[in-house]
């Protein structure tokens, strides 16, 4: 079993300042910054997605504007590829996939932006090809949504997908349980089997 670091769209646009701020993003990145610590010091593999939009008059992501940029939280080592996408799928035309099979990477660690959308595309996708998946729930974020002229809490939203992934989809863990399972003698011996 082989381990990699996938980190999805965690870009400045999603940050205070940024043209779509999620909630609490500050601290989604920050946990994705130790889990980003931990790969690095195991030399284990990390991937970067980056979303940039084709419509240059999208309301965010714009292609060559600053909010495209990796936040510096987590900038990518010039040895970490970054994969651009354009679609919620971080697999979809990316090369992601063929990537992670030509290193022989079965099982990710994936955190990132937005819940709703992007990792849980993304995470969907990842089943589908059959790797094994450890969601980060504490290094992920979202926004507010509205529903019929409810406003659905982005704490809702993101729990809400979290317990729709869970099981099924990935095994979703905190940050912290996530660095244990990863450092513990039963994960090197595969918790997923």
């Amino acid at each position: 079993m082989k381990t990699a670091l996938v980190l999805i769209d965690i870009q400045k646009d999603y940050f205070p300042g940024g043209n779509r701020e999620l909630y609490l993003p500050v601290i989604a990145a920050e946990h994705a910054k130790v889990l980003l610590a931990y790969f690095r010091q195991n030399d284990m593999d990390v991937f970067h997605i980056q979303h940039v939009s084709k419509n240059e008059k999208a309301d965010f992501f714009r292609p060559n504007t600053e909010g495209i940029e990796i936040h510096p939280l987590v900038s990518p080592l010039p040895s970490e590829p970054v994969f651009v996408k354009h679609y919620p799928d971080a697999f979809w035309d990316t090369g992601l996939e063929q990537a992670l099979r030509a290193k022989q990477i079965d099982t990710l660690v994936i955190c990132g932006m937005m819940s709703h959308m992007c990792i849980d595309t993304s995470i969907r996708a990842a089943k589908r090809l059959h790797f094994d998946v450890l969601l980060a729930e504490d290094a992920c974020t979202t926004k507010d949504l509205n529903w019929r002229s409810t406003q659905i809490p982005a704490n809702t939203v993101h729990q809400t997908m979290m317990a729709a992934l869970d099981g099924t989809f990935a095994k979703v863990e905190t940050t912290e349980t996530i660095l244990q399972q990863l450092s513990s003698v039963n994960y090197a011996r595969g918790v997923f089997n």
